[in-house]
């Protein structure tokens, strides 16, 4: 399986503008910016992106261990924070996850989340410091 998106970008670097578009068109040229990254303009961003990759992936690998492990459960809810520091390195994801999942232990809870987390593909892609805060409702 293979999966893409186009980028076109037009102009210098904080005058210019650029779009994003990906072959289901859920994003349809999208627009980012300078300020879109660096500040609070309108449109996304590759770090928005990235987070948004890492929160569906884990979530959608924690889905699939617990279903494995014989749970079923009834909500997860991930948001995932990348970090660009000033030096323009991406140095981290953060992971806050919220669960719901009937007749689970806490042991068994964080034994299944850490697996995902370590094993999702984006997570598994990233090369950077992964962190998660996991916590049952």
């Amino acid at each position: 399986m293979k999966r893409n998106a186009t980028a076109v970008w037009n102009g210098t670097i904080k005058e210019g503008k650029g779009n994003l578009t990906t072959d289901s068109t859920v994003l349809d040229h999208t627009q980012y910016s300078f300020n879109s990254r660096f500040a609070d303009g309108v449109g996304t961003n590759p770090e928005e992106l990235m987070a948004a990759a890492h929160a569906g992936c884990f979530t959608m690998k924690l889905s699939l261990d617990l279903t494995e492990a014989g749970f079923n459960p009834t909500s997860l809810e991930t948001k995932a924070t990348i970090t660009l520091e000033n030096t323009g390195i991406i140095s981290g994801s953060h992971l806050v996850l919220k669960a719901s999942i009937p007749d689970i232990t806490e042991d068994k809870f964080q034994e299944i989340v850490k697996g995902a987390k370590e094993n999702c593909p984006v997570s598994k892609a990233y090369n950077m410091d992964i962190t998660l805060e996991a916590s049952l409702v």
